[in-house]
């Protein structure tokens, strides 16, 4: 028997054992497999088993994300990041190419040193540009400390996830742009053991050096990569730590825009 001699539920069911980029190729073999595809059997394995509870936390209406297919349900929250917190400053997607959640936790989320100064710090509304109400402006500082912290159980197990560092350079800058920042990932309670950190050096102005890893993103904003992590899904509910840290404490600094810190997993994880 060949495979398209199947019954549609069969197909269906073996394309919902392969991935959302896996089941979007088989939707071109032939019109009985793009209507496989096509079906809520396939779709509902793919988005998060607590989708609902997501959903549930955003301001979003659920009934009205309820009436979606479970293909189109999957493709909106690929393509629009949605707040999912009473607070406003965390926002959640679904990567597309493999199904597993994204979060980006907004800079009033964030440990900023002197962040309430306003000598040093202010918060702004950049309502056509940030997905989040307020994102923080580095006015004038010597020392820059920035840390960003998330629970493993909030995202897919068994994954490799980078952090990225969100922001902008904003005209007139100084010394930002002409630093090196000191980045470090790590679990909570293990900053001394050298083996579980990762992170790096680099320049925050992509225009600095073309090997550098800042780019810029689909929303206009940059991002640099601040190091990874493994989520092994265990129940032990660690925390990540991510950090940023100015390498050089008597250059003073200015003109940085933090947005936040997103999670999301690597390619291929």
């Amino acid at each position: 028997m060949k495979i398209t001699e199947l019954p549609g539920g069969c197909i269906s069911h073996i394309i919902s054992c392969t991935s959302p980029k896996d089941a979007c190729r088989s939707s071109l073999v032939c019109s009985r497999f793009r209507s496989a595809t096509d079906s809520d059997l396939v779709w509902r394995k793919f988005l998060p088993h607590d989708y609902h509870q997501i959903l549930s936390n955003s301001a979003l209406a659920s009934s009205s994300m309820d009436s979606l297919s479970k293909k189109k349900l999957f493709l909106h929250l690929s393509d629009n990041p949605i707040i999912i917190d009473s607070d406003k400053n965390t926002s959640f997607k679904i990567d597309k190419e493999s199904g597993k959640k994204c979060f980006m936790i907004g800079a009033r989320t964030l440990s900023i040193a002197w962040g309430d100064t306003l000598a040093h710090w202010r918060w702004i509304s950049l309502p056509a540009e940030s997905r989040f109400s307020r994102v923080a402006e580095l006015r004038h500082i010597w020392s820059l400390d920035i840390k960003g912290r998330i629970k493993t159980n909030l995202l897919s197990p068994k994954s490799t996830y980078g952090a990225y560092f969100v922001y902008k350079l904003k005209e007139p800058n100084w010394a930002i742009k002409d630093i090196q920042v000191e980045f470090r990932v790590y679990f909570e309670g293990e900053e001394e053991v050298n083996e579980h950190v990762s992170g790096c050096k680099v320049f925050l102005d992509p225009s600095e050096d073309e090997q550098e890893p800042c780019k810029v993103r689909e929303d206009g904003w940059l991002e640099v990569e601040m190091g990874e992590f493994f989520n092994d899904g265990s129940e032990d509910n660690r925390v990540v730590v991510c950090s940023l840290m100015g390498t050089d404490n008597y250059i003073s600094k200015g003109g940085l825009v933090v947005e936040g810190i997103e999670f999301r997993p690597k390619l291929g994880s």
